[in-house]
């Protein structure tokens, strides 16, 4: 029975003072559900009995049965320290890798979070990708050392030998913090350098900025509470201050001075009742084994070795904790170590103390997490609007009275079935409502004995009309309120990630107003937004919803109604110029594809509703339709592509489906023309390819070919050649800033176009003209040294790309204007490339305006290639002229999409008269495993694919071998 009441949650959640919002991350396995059963159980909701076992946040069939948690959920949990109560938002999120998105959207609407650990198994990958996570979120983390039971009974360490390898696990994700650390210091560093003016003949300065910045705040360390050593699967953890008192009041020592030596090299003379340094020096057994982990294996060691009640008695005795009969007399070991170990040293009381300890409030955002979530790391606040500027302070205000804005982010939607729902549970009935069941009854039973018929009640109400058919499942929208208070009733924006408050507020002094009700499966190119009424709140607690009239600032809240305006993540404001939060760091992307269609061709409109319903319910699944009209599911691994068919099956189309073998994606490319045959000797001549002759084009021996439109008015000249592998290697790492540098150039063409439309009629809106249009220092700084990298990779190259500045030559990026392939421009007189227009240069010359038809025929070509319609990748396309003679439309279209059309086919031309490649996708991975499967793995490959394996020693692992392989396509294993 839950202890604290729905009502006792709503008064707390209105002193964001005492809130934490927090979440569990850890690699998989390493216990962090068996946590939250634990914190859960604190608050009454299971029975400490059920904790690791029932897995309560785990409310999905196939997440009991894997044993993985495979999405996030949310619990609100009540707990009291020194006086104060405080309300924890508690997410568990997922540890498998093909879920890391769940863990994404779970991390953005927190301020702290528990980093969970299994000191057998140490840092492993996912807890590295955790790590980032919350350092790029800017959330604070603590650390909870589980699974010390398995130091015990599976690797059977003296507490000695516990100690030397609880600090070695300390020392790796210690590393792995300093890391993230130091790489911001050092980007520091060179943001600061670089705004330094150069100055000769001075002495160059080679401090790094690391020995100045202060790190003592980010690492893990017992004597700073930010440390549980635990088992949750026994109840148990503990924190320094659990035997500090102790101790400290039994040798009569001082306890600050006895927690800073507790954890480290000191020992405890029993003699001179003083702590020394030097343990391992001296051979002396350190304060911590001493004084905490001899405890520990004694306890252990009398229930689950010696299995001796009669020194358990002492025990009980000895630490002041009651046990049950039954619990005595039971045969398994573990329910006596449990009901033990959970009285004298409870979980749920060290890990709760920490996170309201040590974790901030959720009032006490920093200003660079604020920035951003208003804009992304590339972006300034400065390029904003001045009113969305100041929407700053209420994210740090963090208050919730009616004159404040209203701000709330939306992480994720996720389904439930509706009949779940609060309001639709069945309702226990009222004394009135039984006691006139109770009459009725005695009626009718009176009734049968005389022989006569009692007419019903329900026989003479009208027959009801028949509701509309409702779907069985409905979205709740995942969110946090960081300002303003959300109630029922209240009218707000929805604003969609693509809003753009500039583009809003001219929309609004222009007199026109945002649509209200507007599904976004509408919203018209250009409109990011619409207006609605929030009809229903919730709390979220674990596997149930409860309705809640208010949600304060501060809060994590469940939200429905929003299936039609929101399709994964979204953000709710009262002001329409809130900008839309910046988009969730995914770490892991979806790489698998299958296609999907229904046993019955029948059903494919209920596959389609399916899939709509799957994409909105999954942060990281893609749903594509290829031109052949095939459906393709886009997953982040097999665990999950497995979940994703199984919804669409039982919950979502509800249909029998049949999914295809796994798609390998596929690059379409060329390779420089062969210098050696097959017999190794050099070739004399020139590679040549085959001319070919059209009436609409002419591809010459060196493969330049020769474009003209189909009314002859314009002609253009496109060789294809192949980029250096280092520079597809750069235009890969740096996609993200090639897009922020298009979303800017697209923005600032769309106010020339205004401007110049107001000029025509002699009109000036200095609204316009004043909106402040520039990109961030940072990103500038990164698009300078982007720049650099792709000059030094060409010069690298060697000829023909050392010989002329191509890097001042792109003309533009594709597919989707950010992938691995470069449009130059070497046009004689033309002189538009795609940094001056970053910096707002345009030309004026009568070919800018087909540019972005020109442009557009690239993407298009680059997008689907000649050999298997699959995107390019690593080709270069050099335009060597384009002429136009006339722009009149004439009979062929518009002479835009004749541009577009022609240099969409002379590209692909161009492709072709060059030597082409098909690339397979590489994929590669660390498997751990025991010794005695490792041969069995080593030969566990087959067609088509080549295995390449390299044994490493898994670290302080015994009999454990790490396994490092890469699976490549046979045509790239020669």
């Amino acid at each position: 029975m839950r202890l604290i009441s729905q009502e006792k949650l709503s008064e707390l959640q209105k002193n964001p003072k005492n809130i934490r919002n927090i979440c569990i991350v850890a690699h998989v396995d390493h216990g962090k559900t068996t946590l939250a059963d634990s914190l859960i159980a604190s608050n009454g909701v299971i029975s400490p009995r059920m904790a690791g076992k029932l897995r309560y946040m785990d409310s999905r069939k196939d997440e009991q049965e894997r044993g993985i948690t495979m999405k996030s959920s949310s619990i609100s949990l009540y707990h009291t320290l020194g006086g104060s109560e405080y309300l924890i938002n508690l997410i568990d999120s997922p540890g498998h890798v093909d879920f890391s998105s769940e863990v994404s959207t779970a991390v953005r609407l927190c301020d702290g979070a528990i980093l969970v650990i299994d000191v057998v198994e140490g840092v492993c990958p996912q807890t590295q990708v955790a790590l980032r996570q919350t350092w790029i979120e800017n959330i604070k983390p603590v650390l909870v050392l589980n699974k010390i039971d398995r130091l015990i009974l599976e690797m059977k360490l003296t507490p000695l030998d516990a100690f030397i390898h609880l600090t070695q696990i300390l020392e790796q994700v210690n590393a792995v913090m300093g890391e993230l650390f130091a790489t911001e210091v050092l980007g520091r560093t060179e943001k600061e350098s670089s705004q330094t003016p150069n100055q000769t003949h001075t002495t160059y300065d080679w401090d790094s900025g690391l020995d100045d910045a202060d790190d003592s705040n980010i690492y893990f360390s017992p004597e700073l509470d930010n440390v549980v050593f635990a088992s949750a699967i026994d109840g148990w953890g503990f924190r320094l201050d659990n035997f500090v008192n102790l101790y400290a009041t039994k040798f009569d020592l001082d306890e600050q001075h006895l927690k800073k030596c507790l954890w480290g090299d000191f020992y405890f003379n029993s003699k001179t009742k003083k702590i020394l340094p030097g343990a391992q020096e001296k051979a002396k057994k350190p304060i911590f084994v001493q004084f905490v982990l001899d405890n520990i294996w004694a306890l252990y060691d009398t229930i689950c070795v010696r299995k001796d009640k009669e020194k358990l008695s002492k025990i009980i005795e000895t630490v002041g904790v009651k046990i049950t009969t039954r619990d005595m007399r039971h045969n398994d070991p573990k329910v006596q170590l449990q009901a033990v170990s959970s009285q004298w040293l409870p979980l749920a009381n060290s890990v709760l103390e920490m996170v309201c300890q040590i974790l901030p409030p959720s009032n006490q955002l920093p200003e660079e997490k604020v920035e951003k979530l208003m804009c992304s790391t590339k972006e300034s606040l400065q390029h904003y609007p001045l009113e969305t500027q100041s929407l700053k302070k209420a994210f740090l205000n963090c208050s919730s009275t009616e004159n404040d804005p209203l701000i709330v982010y939306i992480s994720k939607m996720f389904p439930m079935e509706r009949k779940s729902l609060p309001q639709n549970r069945p309702q226990a009935l009222t004394p009135e409502e039984m006691a006139k069941r109770r009459e009725q009854a005695k009626l009718r039973h009176a009734a049968k004995l005389a022989g006569t018929v009692l007419e019903d009640e329900a026989d003479k109400a009208p027959t009801p009309e028949p509701e509309p058919e409702l779907s069985e499942d409905v979205f709740i929208a995942f969110a946090r309120v960081y300002s303003g208070c959300l109630k029922q009733g209240s009218s707000v924006y929805v604003l969609g990630p693509k809003h753009d408050p500039a583009e809003a507020l001219r929309m609004i002094k222009k007199g026109e107003e945002i649509e209200e009700n507007i599904p976004v499966k509408d919203w018209k190119p250009g409109h990011h937004a619409t207006k609605i009424k929030i009809s229903e709140l919730y709390l979220m607690m674990g596997r149930e919803l409860e309705i809640v009239n208010e949600a304060p600032a501060g809060n994590v809240i469940g939200i429905g109604g929003l299936d039609d305006y929101v399709l994964k993540s979204a953000t709710l404001s009262s002001e329409i110029f809130c900008p839309s939060f910046s988009e969730i760091t995914l770490m892991a992307v979806p790489i698998l594809r299958v296609a999907v269609e229904p046993v019955k061709p029948s059903d494919l409109p209920q596959l389609i509703k399916g899939l709509k319903l799957l994409n909105q319910a999954d942060a990281c699944v893609q749903v594509l339709v290829q031109e052949t009209g095939e459906h393709v599911l886009i997953t982040a691994g097999e665990v999950h592509l497995e979940r994703c068919l199984d919804d669409l099956r039982t919950r979502f189309a509800k249909i029998e489906i049949n999914s295809s073998e796994p798609i390998i994606p596929f690059r379409e490319t060329v390779v420089p023309p062969p210098v050696l045959d097959m017999v190794n000797e050099a070739i004399q001549e020139q590679y040549i390819s085959k001319k070919e002759t059209t009436e609409s084009s002419n591809v010459d021996s060196e493969g330049l070919v020769t474009m003209t439109t189909p009314g002859k008015q314009a002609e253009i000249k496109i060789l294809c050649a192949s980029l250096p592998a280092s520079v597809t290697d750069i235009l890969d790492k740096n996609v993200d800033l090639i897009k922020i540098v298009d979303k800017f150039i697209s923005s600032l063409e769309k106010i020339n176009k205004i401007e110049d439309g107001l000029d025509k009629l002699n009109l000036k809106d200095e609204n316009i003209t004043n909106i402040p249009l520039q990109l961030s220092e940072k990103t500038l700084r990164e698009i300078s040294i982007f720049k650099e990298k792709l000059a030094h990779a060409f010069s690298e190259a060697g000829p023909p790309w050392s010989e002329d500045n191509f890097v001042e030559k792109i003309w533009s990026f594709g597919p989707r204007r950010c992938g691995p392939n470069i449009l130059f421009n070497t046009i004689q007189g033309y002189h538009h490339n795609f940094w001056e227009q970053a910096t707002a240069e345009v030309s004026n010359s009568m070919l800018h305006e087909y540019n972005s038809s020109f442009i557009n025929g690239f993407q298009m070509a680059t997008l689907a290639g000649p050999l298997c319609e699959e995107p390019m990748m690593g080709v270069a396309f050099i335009i060597k002229d384009w002429t136009i003679e006339s722009t009149a439309s004439g009979a062929y279209g518009p002479f835009s999409g004749q541009i577009m059309s022609a240099v969409k086919e002379g590209c692909r031309k161009g492709f072709q008269a060059q030597p082409q490649r098909l690339m397979a996708a590489m994929y590669k991975c660390n498997i751990q495993v025991n010794a005695e499967v490792l041969v069995p793995l080593a030969s566990a490959h087959g067609e088509p694919y080549v295995l390449y394996v390299t044994l490493e020693r898994l670290l302080e692992s015994r009999n454990g071998l790490a396994l490092r392989f890469e699976v490549v396509g046979v045509g790239d294993a020669e």
